[in-house]
């Protein structure tokens, strides 16, 4: 009885998939060549600039709606906004606050046209906002291919491809680059610690937190647990389920903003591309479910994935020695990360339902 006990503890989702990660970016990091400082350095980069992306995440998995894919609506609704302000050259404070606004804005009606579709799918939501993000994305490659020189007027020149029509594929933010990443810039060594935005990132992650805590998040975990139990409890459930995806979507925009102003180039059309899947995975790397997830979760997956993400292309080039399977790599971490978290998700899953028949 002890050692079923233990496999089961060992096969958990929330201790495999962690310990995995930790035992694998061991060995990439070993093989990669690459020096500690140095990681640890673009670990540290990437938490900032994906921290609020991951954290977005876990407010719709507690809801019972899984892994929101959604997220990368959220991103374009910040890029989008981003795009009108540099096309109308508003700078400084001003133009910030217009990107905040607007950014989110777009990224709260987004998520409100998202959650009614999502109440009229319920149990299929994640690859249903996988097939919506596709959607948004082909709607907003259209947008800034064709629509700017034609129906959107052009202000800022610079912006804009030689023919007059659409958007250059990189503009340059240099309005807006490190605007925030150099405060309370501590270095120890090597090793450069901004504390500033690290701290911006857990306040994000005790406001999640917080509002699990409150009557709110009662509700969100209620509906999480079964429909039917907080339609006892006097929870409206579609009404909930669309505050969830709004939160949801507007904090990714955030993230997204977070991310653009720290790597101070602008990929117009590519800036946004798999920003669901890599903070999925990077959930699901700290031992994250698709019903299961807590803010450890995401602070412990950012760590792991990224590290494994880093120095894998690396490890698999120098293995290998092939520049191009060393990239591979990075699609292999990303995506079997999730294929892995979700088939021992349903592993778990399929042992409980049959322990509930055993004892009905």
């Amino acid at each position: 009885m002890r050692f079923r006990e233990l496999t089961d503890k060992l096969f958990n989702i929330e201790h495999l998939v962690p310990a995995v990660f930790l035992v694998l970016s061991f060995f990439a990091w070993l093989y990669s060549g690459l020096t500690g400082t140095f990681v640890i350095n673009q670990v540290i980069t990437r938490f900032i600039r994906d921290g609020i992306l991951v954290l977005s995440l876990i407010i719709p998995v507690v809801a019972g709606m899984g892994l929101n894919f959604d997220i990368i609506v959220g991103a374009m609704a910040m890029q989008t906004a981003l795009l009108f302000v540099i096309n109308y050259q508003v700078e400084g404070a001003i133009g910030i606050l217009l990107v905040l606004f607007l950014g989110i804005l777009l990224a709260a009606l987004s998520g409100f046209a998202i959650g009614h579709v999502l109440n009229r799918v319920k149990g299929k939501e994640m690859i249903v906002t996988i097939i919506i993000g596709f959607l948004a994305n082909s709607i907003y490659q259209l947008v800034f291919l064709v629509g700017f020189g034609t129906f959107i007027p052009v202000a800022n020149e610079e912006i804009i491809l030689s023919r007059g029509i659409g958007v250059r594929n990189a503009v340059d933010l240099g309005m807006y680059r490190n605007t925030i990443d150099k405060f309370w810039l501590i270095k120890i060594g090597g090793i450069e610690i901004p504390m500033f935005m690290i701290l911006v990132v857990l306040l994000f992650a005790g406001m999640i937190y917080y509002l699990l805590h409150t009557r709110f998040g009662q509700e969100v975990k209620a509906v999480g647990s079964g429909h039917e139990k907080a339609e006892i409890a006097g929870v409206n459930v579609n009404t909930l389920r669309i505050k969830v995806i709004i939160i949801s979507t507007v904090l990714a925009a955030l993230g997204q903003l977070t991310y653009l102003q720290n790597i101070g180039m602008f990929d117009v059309y590519t800036a946004h591309m798999n920003t669901d899947v890599i903070s999925c995975a990077a959930l699901l790397a700290g031992g994250a479910s698709i019903k299961s997830a807590k803010i450890r979760h995401a602070i412990v997956g950012i760590f792991l994935f990224h590290t494994l993400f880093i120095v894998s292309p690396q490890a698999g080039q120098n293995l290998f020695h092939n520049a191009a399977l060393g990239e591979y790599f990075r699609s292999f971490v990303a995506y079997g990360t999730i294929a892995f978290a979700l088939i021992i998700s349903t592993r778990n899953e399929s042992k409980v339902r049959i322990k509930n028949t055993i004892i009905f």
